[in-house]
């Protein structure tokens, strides 16, 4: 090899790649980015929620989707009530350990949601129902309504729906006993 040229050593070229790769990535879609940083949040939870269907000898059938800016993991299968819980307090709760498990392998934190036998879907469909009449009520009353206390989940699905129909809600109280108030226009 010739004195003038400088030797081109793998490792050279490794050193390179990845300023050619962040530049390609820049000229990429920051959201496909975060689109793959959710379906791996998904597969984290999967994994996690696989073990835990073996541990205790349930069935389960695991469905993973990006929702919007959260990744979503439903559970499907024969008798998953026990997962559930009363008032889906179960369902928190593995939602929690769900969310520690893939900040434990990310190192950021997660807004996945989990869903067990569409209890969430079910209970999403009759919280949006509830919105609707308490702002048809608040509209025809010209009255703010307090709702019986609700999770964080129950709230912001309210919240949500309150504001698809142009008013405006607030939660009040604190944990557990925190509701959502709708305010006249």
């Amino acid at each position: 090899m010739n004195e003038e040229t400088p030797e081109v050593t793998d490792d050279a070229v490794v050193a390179a790649a990845p300023n050619e790769a962040v530049d390609a990535q820049d000229e990429g879609s920051p959201a496909r980015s975060r689109v793959e940083q959710l379906e791996q949040e998904g597969d984290i939870a999967a994994d996690y929620l696989e073990e835990l269907l073996d541990i205790a000898d349930l069935d389960g059938d695991l469905d993973m989707d990006v929702d919007g800016d959260r990744a979503a993991v439903s559970i499907v299968g024969a008798d998953l009530s026990q997962l559930v819980g009363a008032r889906g307090e179960v369902l928190d709760a593995l939602q929690e350990l769900t969310r520690l498990a893939v900040y434990r392998e990310t190192g950021e934190r997660s807004r996945l949601m989990l869903d067990i036998s569409g209890y969430r879907a079910q209970k999403r469909e009759q919280l949006v129902k509830l919105a609707e009449e308490t702002v048809a009520r608040v509209r025809e009353t010209g009255e703010s309504a307090r709702l019986d206390p609700m999770s964080p989940f129950e709230r912001k699905v309210v919240h949500d729906a309150v504001a698809a129909a142009g008013l405006t809600s607030e939660s009040e109280g604190v944990e557990p006993r925190r509701r959502v108030v709708v305010l006249p226009g």
